[in-house]
């Protein structure tokens, strides 16, 4: 079967494009023009990712996937942004995007990402294939996809859930973002690191005691990061 990407952007020229990218490689493709048509066309198309422009009427690109988020939508978001500002790209992320492109931008690259993130979701293992994770205080469920720190459940985007496994699985060796964006984002071109840091920032702060002297994932100066198990801290009498 076709795979399915809704596309949102508002200016027609570059929603025409996109399609007319996609269809030629075989997706199957519905384009809406604000926020709020997202969530009348959602239940029927069924995408299997999203393209979604940050700036859009009715409501934005943020709102979009915040509400998508809340409603325990976990469909792959890829964010279009028109603004070079790290901080518009890394809200995007914050608010559950898994990546973001700036425009203009190439449509096969475009397409690249896209099916790299479909790769990464049929290459997910099976309920029940993976053993429990157990590093310190975290204990991560694979096959649940469920993380738990020092016994309190740990909320995290699809994506955090992925870079984590793989920083566990890959413990006590230094990766370079690199090999993250290959590893985690199944990017097999130069991709921009930065979406490497902004997630690992988020993971800090949420499974580290405190994220600015981090327990669990070190960063290797001039190099990338390294999970590793935290010391056990000596009590006294």
């Amino acid at each position: 079967m076709k795979k399915k990407v809704l596309v949102v952007d508002d200016e027609p020229s570059i929603s025409m494009l996109i399609e007319f990218n996609l269809k030629l490689v075989g997706f199957e493709v519905q384009c809406v023009y604000d926020g709020e048509a997202v969530f009348d066309v959602i239940g029927q198309f069924r995408p299997d990712i999203i393209v979604l422009d940050l700036m859009l009427p009715k409501m934005d690109g943020l709102q979009v996937c915040r509400k998508l988020r809340s409603q325990n939508n976990l469909v792959p978001i890829i964010m279009l942004t028109a603004m070079q500002d790290l901080s518009d790209k890394i809200a995007g992320l914050d608010n559950g995007a898994d990546d973001y492109m700036t425009k203009p931008f190439s449509p096969q690259e475009l397409i690249s990402r896209i099916q790299a993130i479909i790769r990464r979701i049929q290459t997910l293992p099976a309920s029940g294939e993976e053993a429990p994770i157990t590093i310190g205080q975290l204990s991560i469920r694979p096959d649940q996809r469920e993380v738990t720190c020092a016994g309190k459940p740990v909320d995290l985007t699809p994506k955090e859930f992925e870079l984590l496994v793989f920083l566990c699985k890959h413990r006590g060796k230094v990766l370079s973002r690199q090999q993250l964006l290959h590893g985690v984002w199944d990017y097999h071109f130069l991709g921009d690191t930065r979406i490497v840091d902004v997630h690992i920032s988020h993971l800090r702060d949420k499974i580290e005691a405190n994220a600015r002297t981090p327990e669990y994932i070190m960063t290797i100066r001039n190099v990338g990061y390294k999970l590793t198990e935290p010391a056990i801290k000596e009590s006294f009498a």
